[in-house]
């Protein structure tokens, strides 16, 4: 049985400026910490996204006033077609909002982005574990089958250099 959902119309999603930086990379190193990830520190991870941002490297929308979740976008140009390509390459929701619709307003707002900046594919990567998030991934048609539903299995692979 499906749990209803719950509506976050309270709650704006924008994209973030150079201004919200130092939010950004507080969001982010909560999020790596979260996971025990490494990070950088908060104040590294700001000046890398003002950086990213002022370049127009990086798109960051954000969800609420005080920042309770963020998505980070990278476009490309595609190889297949000559639209863009769309890397989702971070999705993060505060603990104590999760559950409550955040990630996927921030989900939807990011695929409407992408559309409009002309995008015609978005990837992303996701962990085994992660469950929440790949159901949420899932329930918005996003796949880890080849070409079809009964297609082999894709991995995502990753490597420091």
């Amino acid at each position: 049985m499906r749990r209803p959902r719950t509506i976050v119309s309270e709650q704006r999603i924008r994209r973030a400026e150079v201004q919200d930086a130092e939010s950004i990379g507080q969001l982010l190193d909560d999020f790596n910490t979260e996971y025990d990830d490494p990070t950088p520190g908060p104040a590294a991870l700001a000046e890398r996204v003002r950086e990213l941002l002022a370049a127009g490297e990086v798109t960051v929308l954000l969800v609420g006033v005080d920042p309770q979740g963020l998505a980070v976008l990278r476009f490309r140009p595609g190889i297949w077609t000559n639209a863009l390509e769309c890397y989702l390459a971070e999705l993060y929701v505060v603990p104590d909002r999760r559950g409550q619709g955040l990630g996927r307003a921030l989900m939807d707002a990011a695929i409407e982005l992408a559309r409009g900046e002309g995008a015609d594919y978005m990837d992303l990567g996701t962990g085994e574990d992660d469950v929440v998030a790949r159901a949420l991934y899932e329930s918005l048609g996003f796949s880890n089958r080849e070409g079809k539903p009964d297609g082999a299995v894709q991995y995502y692979y990753e490597r420091e250099l």
